[in-house]
């Protein structure tokens, strides 16, 4: 029952919201519920209680079987009233109820009936529930009701029997697509949502066969479509025919006309529509987007909301790859600058500031320095982002941009936003040497009096790298000792790092760097006080100025090639003994799953695989195995170990994966068998190998599997020789040999005689990837920048048509078998370039670092830089020549 309505006071805070449903309780609701019963039922009563056990049901509320069974048994007699309001809040229920199929039954019967009332409400509302809790048998029977249902002449009705069919077609497909006579006679009809309803559900039951939908869109797009919705819809199906068939003609003229011709429609939505598809359009050339860019600009003087965020959001993504067709609508999006609403006023400055020209820079700084404060922080870190790639647009330009960037920094916000702003500033400072000076000041003055840890240890961590390198660096010694005095443990710690990194760069300050290191020795965590000795000791503390060693700069500015995770379990599992921790023992191989095998749904676990969980990394696990059988025992240390490649299909009667083990002499192919036969022991286990189509590869061992119980995984393994360091590959063709027994069911004793018997595995291919280790760089520019240069070697590459910018990335890097550094495998869509950075350790423990610029044109033909610097010269050129012959 509502409470009682309270005399609003002028104190708003007194005030309270009051809830129709507070208060209430399941156990008196149930009792309420008693009134279904009641010979004369009251309608309005019965109503109330029924919307009471639906928000019951909503807010989580569990009935038990029992409860839920009296209450559908109760809602049922309900059926007796002629209330129309009653009728539907009964039909609500009993959908919310979800009856189980024995009590269906009992409530079918009423519905039915309603399903041919002559009263048109009855007869939707029917529809819909017996679609909901009816299983196929019972589907059949009402089936002719429903396609007749769907022709009816009364809009409400058919649209019903439409949105029910969607329903089904996710439970009883088959049945659904025997209406597609019913449901095409529909589209036809005059009610705009009964047409938009038989649209939808049409292409549902034709999605998967493309002809289908083609001849579909082909036969609507002549004009028979007038529901605006349905327009809408037709749209978006003409686009996806539009992008599957362009592969093979290159666009097809007649639907962008259509689409064109969309344009001129009287609906707005349908306008928009159009508009948006033809942008989003592979290849779209400028003449294309002309029109709909157009229409687009007429939205953004609009006086409804709505259409101006839509037109701006659209042309804001058009401007990523199109930026000189936008041009024309950048009066108009200045207008929007002041728009009262924030989402839109934020879309337009950042689309202003792709397309804006050098000289609107200044303009455009003084209007956004205005409109930030009355932004949220999500919408500011938008901007923040497209200032940043203004400045790298017009690099000469970075003085006003960085100054806007420093004053927004030292007004309030949250952690993501300033987060972003100093992002934004280390990133002209790397890429505009002139911006270094001032941006490592706008940097100090910010850790000043920042809140954020993080922020500030980032910030510390970057000027120990960079402000050594700058024309005077004692300046910035101050602005970090102060961190010393005044910060958590944290900061401190870092700060310590980074005074340490200075002494170490500019000897002229080592004796300054050495009194504020001692003083930190006193500090009040350990942390803090253990790296002021560890510097201290590592600089040579005695005060003198001599030149640091190449080793302690290696120490503090080299990046940290080892996996953390790695680094940490090696540790753990490190017993103290006489012999010290060998930092070169640690695995490098970064594994995205720590030691679970990926399988095919429904095979059968194979043995080692993937070694049994634990807390040695998969690599030491395979070494140990390795080196256990005496005929690998002298093929060394272990360089690689490859994830599992299935040699059979799922479900079939053997289950077979291989790991390849990499050497510098030899390559050992693990083969993971599993017997799914109950019935079958296999003895002799062994896979015989053509190497004929890898020449340099020569089998010197081999180890079978003596025995192969049903469900039991093993291992069967085959060695080859191949040139010592040269990354040889090659294409190994498989066969499975053993000898079949059967097995007594009752005794699961095995027969004395076997069968010799053999089976066909996938063939197995050594690829230029299996010589490389996947390692990430922590700072992927300090990395290259330590690199002897020497060793680059520059090329560039035609790679032909590509779907995609992001096609190109992952198959050069899948070639490669490096990782990605700094999140650069991430593409933008609709991006037409991208830089991708990777790292790795090839065959022979050689660090290896390759930046990939890539570029897209309208006709999708990529062409790709490629740039390599490794601790070899030889591997360079190496690199070079698998990705001219991948």
């Amino acid at each position: 029952m509502a409470q009682p309505l309270v005399k609003k006071d002028d104190d708003r805070d007194d005030e309270a919201e009051y809830s129709p449903f507070l208060g209430i309780e399941k156990g008196a609701v149930l009792q309420e519920a008693r009134i279904f019963n009641d010979p004369q039922l009251d309608p309005r009563r019965c109503s109330q209680v029924i919307t009471k056990l639906l928000y019951l049901l909503n807010q989580g509320e569990s009935f038990t079987k029992v409860e839920a069974t009296e209450v559908f048994f109760a809602v049922t007699k309900l059926f007796q009233s002629k209330d129309i309001g009653l009728r539907r809040m009964v039909y609500l229920m009993i959908k919310e109820l979800s009856p189980s199929a024995d009590e269906v039954i009992i409530v079918t019967s009423s519905l039915m009936r309603d399903m041919n009332s002559k009263t048109d409400m009855y007869r939707a509302n029917a529809i819909r529930v017996l679609c909901r809790i009816t299983d196929g048998t019972l589907l059949t029977q009402i089936e002719r009701y429903l396609k007749q249902a769907i022709v009816d002449k009364n809009p409400v009705v058919a649209s019903a029997a439409l949105v029910s069919g969607f329903h089904l077609l996710q439970t009883n497909p088959e049945i659904v697509k025997r209406w597609s006579n019913e449901v095409q006679e529909a589209v036809q009809s005059r009610a705009a949502l009964v047409q938009f309803h038989a649209l939808a559900l049409l292409h549902q039951i034709r999605q998967n066969d493309r002809l289908a939908v083609s001849k579909l869109v082909t036969s609507l797009t002549r004009g028979t479509v007038r529901s605006p919705l349905a327009q809408c819809l037709l749209i978006r199906y003409t686009s996806q025919v539009i992008r599957e068939s362009s592969n093979v003609q290159n666009g097809d003229r007649p639907f962008y006309d259509y689409l064109e011709g969309c344009l001129r429609h009287k609906a707005e939505m349908v306008i928009f529509e159009a508009a948006r598809a033809i942008t989003e359009l592979s290849g779209v050339t400028s003449r294309e987007l002309t029109p709909a860019i157009t229409v687009l600009q007429l939205f953004l003087s609009s006086s409804k909301p709505v259409l101006r965020f839509a037109a701006v959001r659209t042309l804001n993504k058009v401007a990523m790859t199109h930026p000189m067709a936008v041009t024309n609508c950048n009066i108009d999006m200045e207008s929007l600058i002041s728009d009262q609403n924030r989402s839109i006023a934020t879309l337009a400055i950042t689309t202003l500031l792709k397309t804006g020209n050098e000289s609107s820079v200044d303009r455009l700084m003084k209007q956004i320095t205005n409109f930030m404060s009355d932004i949220a922080d999500e919408f500011k870190i938008v901007v923040v982002e497209a200032i940043r790639s203004l400045c790298l647009k017009f690099p000469l330009k970075y003085r006003s941009l960085m100054n806007f960037l420093s004053n927004i920094l030292r007004e309030e916000g949250g952690f993501e936003y300033k987060k972003a702003i100093v992002d934004s500033i280390v990133f002209l400072i790397r890429d505009i040497p002139d911006a270094k000076e001032s941006g490592l000041l706008h940097l100090c003055e910010f850790i000043e009096d920042c809140e954020f840890t993080y922020l500030s240890t980032q910030i510390l961590h970057f000027l120990g790298i960079e402000g050594p390198k700058t024309s005077d660096p004692s300046k910035y010694i101050r602005y970090i000792y102060n961190r010393v005095i005044l910060e958590n443990a944290t900061v401190r710690a870092s700060a310590v790092s980074t005074l340490a990194k200075f002494g170490a760069m500019v000897d002229s300050l080592k004796p300054r760097i050495f009194v504020l290191l001692r003083r930190c020795l006193f500090d009040s965590d350990d942390e803090v006080r253990d790296r002021a000795t560890l510097y201290l000791n590592t600089l040579g503390g005695d005060g003198t100025v001599v030149e640091t060693d190449k080793d302690v700069k290696d120490f503090l500015f080299g990046s940290l090639d080892i996996p953390l995770v790695n680094l940490e379990t090696s540790l753990k599992n490190y017993e103290p003994s006489e012999k010290p921790f060998d930092i070169s023992s640690v695995p490098r191989e970064v594994k995205s799953q720590p030691l679970a095998e990926k399988k095919a749904p429904g095979k059968k676990p194979t043995g080692l695989g993937a070694p049994p969980p634990g807390p040695t990394s998969a690599i030491d696990a395979y070494e140990k195995l390795l080196s256990s059988i005496p005929e690998f025992s002298s093929f060394g240390k272990l360089f690689k170990s490859s994830a599992p490649v299935e040699l059979t299909e799922a479900e079939t009667e053997y289950a077979v994966n291989v790991v390849k083990h990499i050497f510098d002499r030899h390559v050992v192919f693990q083969y993971n068998c599993t017997n799914t036969i109950p019935e079958q022991m296999l003895e002799n286990v062994i896979v015989i190998v053509d190497a004929s189509e890898a020449e340099e590869f020569s089998e010197v061992a081999s180890k079978p599997l003596r025995s192969l119980p049903y469900d039991t995984p093993g291992q069967t393994f085959v060695a080859f020789e191949k040139p010592e360091g040269v990354p040889a590959v090659g294409k190994f063709s498989n066969m499975l040999r053993f000898i079949v027994k059967e097995v007594d069911p009752s005794t699961g004793e095995a027969e004395d005689d076997g069968v010799e018997d053999e089976y066909q595995l996938e063939d197995l291919e050594v690829l230029a990837a299996d010589y490389m280790l996947k390692v990430g760089v922590s700072n992927f520019k300090n990395a290259w920048d330590s690199m002897d240069p020497d060793t680059e070697r520059v090329d560039e590459y035609g790679l032909g048509p590509r779907e995609s910018l992001a096609e190109a990335v992952s198959a050069v890097i899948s070639l490669l078998g490096m990782q990605p550094c700094e999140g650069t495998e991430s593409i933008p869509s609709n991006s037409r370039s991208h830089t991708c950075l990777l790292s790795g350790v090839y065959i022979g423990n050689v660090k290896v670092l390759v930046r990939l610029s890539f570029g897209i044109d309208a006709q999708r033909e990529v062409a790709m830089k490629l740039a390599v610097r490794s601790d070899d010269e030889a591997v360079s050129d190496a690199i070079h020549e698998i990705v001219a012959s991948g």
